[in-house]
């Protein structure tokens, strides 16, 4: 039972993703409208969404107690966000320079060819579009990982066991 619930919440996840990336792609792309504009938005809808719930449950006689310690993230959960923003860009920051220097020719022609296909992509088609179908491709990846079947046929099309041994992918192809 435990498993299924867990089975739930993780396909969940993509599912989630991919809606609220449609809904930014459409106010973005099609309605011709900032992000600065969306983000606007949303808040104007949550206040308004608020303000109506205050009002209710004040007619309604019910007191709803709000801590607003709950709505604040701790002093780890920045730190740790900041660090991996700081390893992010320090590592990009790190293989441009190595590409830069030209001792590694191999990554080097690697880092001209993907900014190559970006640039041709940026000429074809929208940056938000290019987001969007990764953000769809991401959710994909998300969905197929989290799904048992799906994992178990991708590891066997790609020639990996994921770590097991002969004797656990046996098991795990008994088992389909």
């Amino acid at each position: 039972m435990k498993e299924m619930e867990l089975y739930r919440s993780e396909i969940g996840k993509p599912v989630i993703v991919l809606i609220c990336g449609t809904l930014v792609y459409y106010h973005c792309a099609h309605r011709n409208s900032s992000l600065v504009s969306l983000v606007s938005d949303v808040l104007i809808v949550l206040l308004c969404s608020l303000a109506i719930l205050g009002l209710l449950f004040r007619q309604m006689n019910i007191s709803v107690p709000v801590d607003p310690l709950e709505w604040q993230i701790s002093q780890d959960t920045a730190n740790s966000i900041v660090a991996w923003i700081a390893n992010t860009v320090g590592a990009a920051e790190s293989v441009l320079r190595v590409a830069a220097t030209g001792h590694d020719k191999r990554l080097f022609f690697k880092v001209v060819f993907c900014l190559y296909v970006l640039s041709v992509l940026g000429r074809l088609v929208s940056g938000l579009t290019v987001a969007y179908a990764g953000l769809c491709l991401f959710c994909l990846y998300m969905f197929a990982e989290s799904s048992q079947s799906i994992s178990s046929c991708l590891s066997r099309f790609l020639g990996r066991n994921n770590g097991l041994t002969a004797e656990d992918t046996e098991e795990q192809e008994d088992t389909l």
